[in-house]
């Protein structure tokens, strides 16, 4: 009951700061998890990007619009402390201490009054009460969320009535979960089978990006071990047509009708700009 009270209290906060007839309510997606498992058995802590989720956030909130937070089973979501970094705000360090103190402000971190509510939750409500989804990165959603069939439902949903679906970084692996089987399809991944790409997979031939396989490369290092895959190996074997900058790093928006995808940390904001003109 507190934490359904919560929940109403700050969806109420953020439509009354700029509440307007164009207020829309837009679903947040975070990863559960606080780790991703690496090969041989190895595990990396992490989490969503601070600036991924909240850049956007401090936009939709300015807008107007009503946010949802979810998680796959409800707990409160995790934080990679390796963005808590200036490097993602473009050098400002007080960028970085409002994002913190907006995230704060939120309790999404506590893990007995966060507001976030379930997947089984948001199809409790109803999906046509959405008008949004956005999924930030952070390496947590390669744990959960490219295999959540609930979320799965949830796109599906988003992509009948072409409602914007906006994910950033490591945050469109989560298209995976409207495969099939995206068990069986990672699985493959995983252990080097001919992975082919399936023709009824609802994203097959969209135009895409995620953090592609160089900038991964170039950041492995942070992991002390090695990733089973690459989010831009698995989307382009599932049938998504892959892009990216020509420099790795930089930031990069793909728009194709009702996705827009970002490539790294440094896209989210322009994720956000073409969200929010989606929401006008």
């Amino acid at each position: 009951m507190k934490k359904t009270l919560l929940s109403l209290a700050l969806a109420i906060s953020f439509g009354l700061g700029a509440a307007t007839a164009h207020a829309k309510d837009v679903l947040v997606v975070l990863s559960s998890s606080d780790h991703l498992e690496l090969k041989d058995g190895k595990i990396y802590k992490t989490g969503f990007y601070l600036n991924e989720l909240m850049q956007p956030v401090q936009a939709l909130q300015k807008a107007g619009h009503k946010l949802t937070f979810v998680t796959p089973d409800g707990r409160a979501p995790s934080v990679d402390r390796a963005s808590i970094d200036k490097a993602y705000f473009g050098g400002d360090q007080t960028a970085v201490v409002e994002a913190q103190r907006q995230l704060d402000h939120l309790g999404l971190l506590s893990p007995d009054t966060s507001p976030v509510v379930s997947l089984a939750r948001v199809e409790q409500i109803g999906l046509d009460q959405f008008d949004a989804v956005y999924v930030p990165g952070g390496h947590a959603p390669m744990q959960d969320l490219l295999h959540d069939q609930r979320l799965g439902r949830v796109l599906n949903h988003f992509h009948k009535t072409g409602k914007p679906t906006a994910l950033d970084c490591h945050g469109p692996i989560a298209l995976l979960s409207s495969l099939k089987d995206p068990e069986v399809f990672t699985s493959g991944l995983v252990t080097g089978e001919r992975v082919v790409s399936s023709q009824d997979w609802i994203y097959s031939g969209y135009k895409m990006t995620a953090f592609s396989n160089r900038e991964e490369e170039m950041a492995k290092s942070m992991f002390g071990g090695e990733m089973k895959f690459y989010p831009q190996d698995a989307l382009v074997r599932a049938g998504g047509t892959y892009s990216q900058a020509s420099d790795a790093f930089a930031p990069h928006v793909v728009i194709n009708r009702e996705l827009i995808t970002g490539q790294n940390p440094a896209s989210a904001l322009m994720v956000a700009k073409e969200l929010l003109k989606r929401l006008k």
